[in-house]
């Protein structure tokens, strides 16, 4: 990567960690927010949970990636995320529902448009380590943003960070805007002359590969509070830490997949992340009135998920070096829809089985990842 491209790298991250922030600040102060909009926490997951299909949006934006307008579909995604945390400060609920949907569409495109800049200019061999520093802004979110979006509440009340993030990612899209057409540097791509790519079979493997993974991870996330609640009596205070830990974790995923990914071959991390989730899954399990064990193998699950699927972008990077925005965009579109069904079951299987049945649902389609990996050629 050109030194330029190295000061652009970063220049996204810190736009990435700015509209993941606007997207991740919500759920740990939904209390706050629930009563600012006069409603329930159950109103406000159920629209979080059916914002998480404005995801499949990324669909829209394949060709424009593979055109090289990248910076385009970030910027408009930035523009996006300031527009939804603007109708956010009305504080009613059917605007809620609106800005929901526009944070998440906005991130999903800026999270795509990301990796395939990257991938254009990147050479595969080395890849892992561009969208790994990339992805660390997941983590950032929390970890920085999260404190911050405290403070700010505490001082100037609920509207606040919606304020501070609208203006923030505003000046992101300013920061990153396309101020030239410059053409592509050449990293092995073909721009698509039809208008979608027509997947193979390797490419159509990874993508269910990575929606599959997706599922794996989140399905037991949107419980885990829940879990430590009601089998553990863990205080909200305490779930607070273990939120923060959980950002640590992710920080420490991703590092490891930009640091080692591309040293030991990009499936073959992929395979450990999948074992070390799948422990932790065991370990989950096994916990019975253990809290320590309960919350260790929350950990290890997170850990092996992250570091899975932050490296995992890098085999759909390259899935179909032909299409390659295309194929990320359509990879984004797939991993959102199992996430959502994910979720949504893993809600019904915990009422019915707690627990027993989200870490089912996990393992089979940790498993089956895991088996269509095995089978992908490129590494």
């Amino acid at each position: 990567m050109a030194a330029q491209d190295g000061h652009d790298l970063v220049q996204l991250t810190v736009a990435k960690t700015t509209a993941n922030t606007a997207l991740r600040w919500i759920p740990p102060f939904l209390p706050t927010l629930a009563a600012a909009f006069a409603t329930s926490t159950t109103t406000l997951t159920t629209i979080l949970g059916v914002a998480e299909l404005a995801g499949l949006t990324t669909l829209f934006a394949g060709r424009r990636l593979d055109q090289g307008s990248e910076r385009v579909v970030m910027t408009v995604g930035l523009v996006t995320v300031s527009a939804a945390c603007a109708l956010a400060t009305a504080g009613v609920v059917p605007v809620f529902a609106i800005a929901a949907l526009l944070l998440v569409a906005g991130n999903a495109n800026f999270t795509v448009a990301g990796h395939a800049w990257i991938s254009h200019r990147v050479p595969y061999y080395r890849r892992a380590r561009s969208i790994g520093l990339f992805e660390t802004s997941w983590a950032l979110s929390l970890l920085v943003g999260a404190p911050i979006i405290a403070v700010l509440i505490d001082r100037w009340g609920w509207r606040a960070p919606f304020v501070a993030l609208a203006a923030a990612t505003l000046l992101a899209a300013l920061a990153i805007r396309p101020r030239h057409r410059v053409p592509r540097p050449a990293a092995g791509l073909l721009v698509v002359s039809g208008p979608t790519a027509r997947l193979d079979r390797q490419a159509a493997q990874v993508i269910a590969g990575v929606a599959l993974l997706a599922a794996a991870g989140l399905s037991v996330f949107v419980v885990s509070g829940t879990w430590l609640r009601d089998s553990f009596d863990v205080s909200t205070a305490g779930l607070g830490t273990v939120a923060m830990a959980f950002g640590a974790v992710e920080l420490v995923a991703s590092g490891g997949s930009a640091a080692l990914a591309d040293r030991t071959g990009k499936r073959a991390s992929v395979l450990a992340g999948i074992f070390v989730l799948l422990f932790g899954l065991a370990a989950m399990a096994s916990a019975g009135s253990s809290v320590v064990v309960g919350v260790l193998g929350l950990v290890l699950l997170l850990l092996g998920f992250e570091f899975a699927f932050v490296t995992s972008l890098s085999l759909l990077s390259e899935a179909m070096p032909d299409a390659r925005g295309s194929t990320l965009a359509i990879g984004t579109a797939a991993s959102t829809a199992a996430r959502a069904a994910g979720m949504v079951l893993s809600g019904v299987l915990y009422g019915a089985w707690g627990i027993g049945g989200t870490i089912a649902l996990s393992g089979v389609c940790a498993v089956s990842a895991g088996g269509l990996f095995v089978g992908v050629k490129r590494s």
